[in-house]
């Protein structure tokens, strides 16, 4: 099951670019043997929308037919890593082969986007900059497959 990380804005070379890529080779390595993988980040550029509707309109172009949705929201579920970890397994064995993980703008997700995805992740009740949310989604998805491969990485 392929994994995509839709999120508004470019993120500039530095340290949590580097930690992005990281996290998602590690996925690659890690997941291939699950039936996970491979991640990639599509970004999609703020300065062609200046208002939610045509972010939004953005971001479904992104979303490939048949994927899995999946919007980060801070009304969203609050997930334990092994939640998270079972959650992706669900997808994969229910034969979904793409999920998409959406990162909205600096206003959020427009609420019909909202409305259409399949499931709406927290990362908890803090707002977190758009560019920590994609390393600790990057980190989570690396988790959930060292966690369904029954690596020591995650030592809950």
């Amino acid at each position: 099951m392929r994994v995509s990380i839709c999120a508004v804005g470019r993120l500039k070379k530095g340290p949590e670019a580097e930690l992005i890529r990281d996290y998602l080779d590690r996925f690659a390595r890690t997941g291939r043997q699950l039936g996970l993988g491979p991640a990639d980040v599509i970004e999609i550029d703020e300065r062609k929308a200046s208002t939610m509707s045509e972010e939004a309109a953005l971001l479904r172009k992104a979303v490939p037919p048949g994927a899995v949705l999946c919007v980060l929201d801070e009304r969203g579920k609050v997930m334990t890593s092994q939640d998270f970890a079972a959650q992706l397994a669900r997808w994969r064995d229910t034969g979904r082969g793409h999920v998409v993980f959406m990162i909205g703008g600096a206003d959020g997700l427009h609420p019909d986007l909202r409305a259409q995805a399949d499931a709406a992740l927290s990362l908890g009740k803090m707002v977190w900059p758009h560019m920590l949310a994609r390393v600790m989604l990057s980190e989570q998805i690396y988790r959930a497959a060292t966690i369904l491969s029954g690596s020591p990485y995650h030592r809950a």
